[in-house]
């Protein structure tokens, strides 16, 4: 994968984090806690892994639009990878 190297760190972290919650949201529903505070957990790292996949892809975005790279600005392309986060 080609990205810059903060935005890569970033968004490693923001999954590094995520994963944490993870882990966490499983703990809860194994010690039986309530459901909005299961919900509200997952919904965190649900946030936590869009904010990264949309980092990652407008960081590959924007070094497609400064090298010139046509090919890789394919509209159609481009649209269902910000979908496949939706």
């Amino acid at each position: 994968m080609n990205v810059d190297p903060d935005t890569l760190t970033a968004a490693l972290n923001r999954l590094r984090r995520a994963q944490g919650q993870l882990g966490g949201v499983i703990r809860m529903i194994e010690e039986g806690r309530e459901c909005t505070d299961v919900v509200t957990q997952l919904a965190a790292v649900s946030r936590a892994l869009d904010k990264a996949g949309f980092a990652i892809i407008a960081t590959n975005l924007q070094q497609c639009i400064v090298a010139g790279d046509e090919a890789a600005l394919d509209k159609e392309k481009l649209e269902k990878l910000f979908l496949s986060l939706a």
